[in-house]
């Protein structure tokens, strides 16, 4: 057990989208708290960084404590998320969340300081972690005595420079559950093209991942051809990425041929794809594109599954198309059995590194070979690119004639 330097009373946050992993990584903090430092006092924020603004909290009590492993069986977040960035200050005067002329920063700092927090757990992605390395440096440059260490949650598996963020693993399966029912909508239409998209702002590895997990699938059932039941109309036939470019009348014409021999066509389009060309589109007819706290393109007003359904239909000579979003499913899912054991190792290495106060964010470092560690809050950043080269994409592509 890590000797501890005088943590008394530690507070956690889940901030961000959903992620299968966050209702799972609060269980774990508890869990190990409970079993190495029960002496310590344990709080949740509710509302992510909005609770935490406002001074809302909840206990954790010996009967959370006694009961933690519950949470593993959950989806969602049991203490509740928001999309705060702090430095956005006129954002969240706006919001209500800070006063005019108040600076976010201090306003958390003084909260955590009233409520006699010495770590403060922060569980999110990419927007989350960031915004817990401004907090933590300006408690550094202020005379704070707090410790912040950070959880990596993101359905994108997109955290720089972390090899596996907690829930992606979940999100690529269920995203395969959920591709399983709307494929088989091929049936309901003759030549029928169906999209399937899937969460990726800026990365494309869940969409590959889904894919891939929704092509085993297919590749893994028996199939009764002759009576119209064949595997190629089950199939994954397309995958778009925003790291891949793709010519759409070659594609139109590839994807022409599978059509004509199959009578249907399905695709996963991350929606991130095409993001840059369709909002340039909109821009260019005086549409204004709406945006989140951080500058994101609120993906959701956009459409972009429709946007490729648009492109394609004509060329393949589709009879009806379908865009269904797997996004909000996969996402609120329990954590999956591979995601489990990710959560535990680290969470219990959080805590480890809790209460020997050391600063981070726990992840396997692939700057460090892949080691298990708290990586520092100023090497945190988003928008890691999925290695389009990886061999098990590359098999896919070839697999599905695709490339």
């Amino acid at each position: 057990m890590p000797e501890s330097t005088g943590v008394r009373k530690v507070a956690m946050l889940t901030a961000g989208g959903l992620a299968p992993c966050l209702s799972s990584a609060v269980g774990g903090l508890v869990e190990r708290y409970t079993e190495i430092a029960p002496e310590v006092e344990i709080i949740g924020y509710l509302d992510g960084y909005a609770g935490l603004l406002s001074g809302r909290s909840v206990p954790v009590t010996d009967e959370v404590r006694r009961d933690a492993h519950l949470l593993h069986r959950f989806g969602g977040s049991p203490l509740g998320n928001s999309r705060v960035k702090l430095t956005n200050t006129a954002n969240l005067v706006e919001r209500g969340l800070i006063k005019e002329g108040e600076d976010a920063l201090k306003v958390a700092a003084d909260q955590l300081a009233a409520d006699g927090v010495d770590v403060l757990h922060t569980i999110g992605g990419d927007d989350t972690n960031t915004t817990a390395a401004d907090l933590a440096a300006y408690l550094a440059g202020n005379g704070y005595e707090l410790t912040v260490v950070g959880l990596p949650k993101t359905v994108d598996n997109d955290v720089v420079p972390i090899r596996q963020s907690l829930g992606a693993w979940t999100a690529a399966e269920q995203g395969a559950v959920f591709a399983r029912n709307i494929v088989a909508e091929h049936s309901s239409n003759p030549r029928m093209l169906v999209v399937h998209e899937v969460m990726g702002r800026g990365c494309g590895w869940l969409t590959a991942a889904t894919a891939l997990e929704h092509h085993r699938w297919v590749r893994g059932q028996e199939y009764l051809p002759a009576f119209g039941n064949a595997a190629d109309r089950w199939d994954v036939h397309g995958v778009y990425l925003p790291e891949l470019e793709f010519d759409v009348e070659a594609e139109s014409a590839r994807l022409r041929e599978v059509m004509d021999r199959t009578g249907a066509v399905n695709l996963f389009v991350s929606e991130g794809a095409g993001v840059q060309t369709i909002v340039a589109e909109l821009e260019k007819a005086g549409e204004t594109v709406a945006r989140d706290p951080f500058g994101h393109v609120k993906i959701d007003t956009i459409n972009p599954g429709a946007w490729f359904a648009k492109q394609f239909a004509a060329g393949i000579g589709a009879e009806k198309t379908m865009v269904q979003k797997s996004g909000y499913f996969a996402r609120s899912a329990a954590a999956n059995s591979d995601d489990l054991r990710l959560i535990k190792s680290c969470t219990d290495l959080a805590v480890e590194c809790a209460l020997r106060r050391e600063g981070g964010v726990i992840g396997h470092d692939e700057g460090q070979g892949g080691r298990l560690r708290a990586i520092e809050f100023e090497r945190i950043a988003g928008g890691k690119a999925f290695d389009t080269s990886t061999p098990w994409f590359t098999a896919l592509l070839a697999d599905i004639g695709q490339g």
